[in-house]
């Protein structure tokens, strides 16, 4: 058997790139794999909406709180801080809890910011175990875009639902996350359940 394509493609180069290559042309053979199509993520993937520059003006979680709940995946809104549904989910019911102040350290939040986001954080915990019985959480922050934040300017921390094999070989393998329920309906039961 050999490695080279049943097209009729001409043979790869001897170049150390090339040497290992496969050539497709068209829509080549079904490989027999089963597909989950998540086009929703593709405007994640291109940046749209990512604000342009750091200001509060541009960013989506100073302007998530003059929508209506429902419209902004909002799960409940506190004095200081309010926690909102992640619009791209590493998992069902991630949501984020985030000052209203544009403030992108964490060291930067005054005491009471600090104090209600703390709170939120256990409140979706225990509203997020009563709803979906989630036996596991990932719960942090991502500061500046080296430490992999997605919105740089504007803090957020991130609570993460997680059952024993949950996401099973899809991320890994499949590079995709299964997500059982619409935003809408999740954010309505937390919100529902919250407290």
């Amino acid at each position: 058997m050999t490695d080279q394509p049943t097209t009729d493609a001409p043979a790869p180069t001897d170049s150390p790139t090339d040497a290992h290559a496969l050539r497709q042309d068209g829509i080549g053979d079904a490989d027999g794999l089963d597909r989950l199509w998540t086009p929703y993520r593709m405007a994640y993937i291109r940046g749209e909406s990512k604000p342009t520059d750091a200001s509060a003006a541009e960013c989506p979680f100073c302007r998530i709180p003059t929508l209506p709940d429902a419209e902004g995946l909002i799960v409940h809104r506190g004095e200081s801080a309010f926690v909102v549904l992640n619009l791209y989910p590493y998992a069902p019911g991630h949501v984020m809890v985030c000052p209203y102040r544009h403030v992108a350290e964490y060291v930067n939040t005054t005491e009471e910011e600090a104090a209600e986001m703390s709170a939120l954080t256990k409140t979706a915990v225990r509203t997020l175990k009563r709803v979906s019985q989630a036996v596991g959480f990932n719960i942090g922050m991502n500061q500046g875009e080296a430490g992999g934040a997605g919105i740089a300017a504007h803090l957020h921390q991130h609570v993460v639902p997680r059952w024993v094999g949950d996401q099973n070989f899809m991320p890994i393998i499949g590079r995709t996350k299964t997500l059982p329920q619409l935003l809408t309906d999740t954010r309505e039961l937390l919100a529902d359940a919250w407290g």
